[in-house]
């Protein structure tokens, strides 16, 4: 039987994963020319998020923008193409 702190355990990962899918899913929109820019709101892992993917955003050829909440409850995260101004 999972323990409360199993289930929690598993509903963060799950939640990583769906919000690392939704940058990878930017990048590749921004990287392909399909937007200039792309914004993903209400992201709650950020940090953890901008460790991985900002590697994949520089081999593609874009940039992560966090943009931090005031109150340390997530952020929103920008896609833009490096030579957006």
């Amino acid at each position: 039987m999972d323990s409360h702190a199993d289930l929690a355990a598993r509903e963060v990962g799950r939640k990583l994963d769906s919000e690392m899918r939704l940058v990878r899913e930017a990048i590749a929109m921004v990287a392909s020319g399909a937007s200039p820019r792309v914004t993903i709101g209400g992201i709650h892992f950020g940090e953890a998020l901008l460790m991985t993917a900002r590697g994949l955003a520089a081999e593609a050829g874009v940039r992560l923008v966090p943009l931090w909440a005031p109150d340390d409850a997530g952020a929103d995260i920008v896609v833009e193409r490096m030579d957006h101004d």
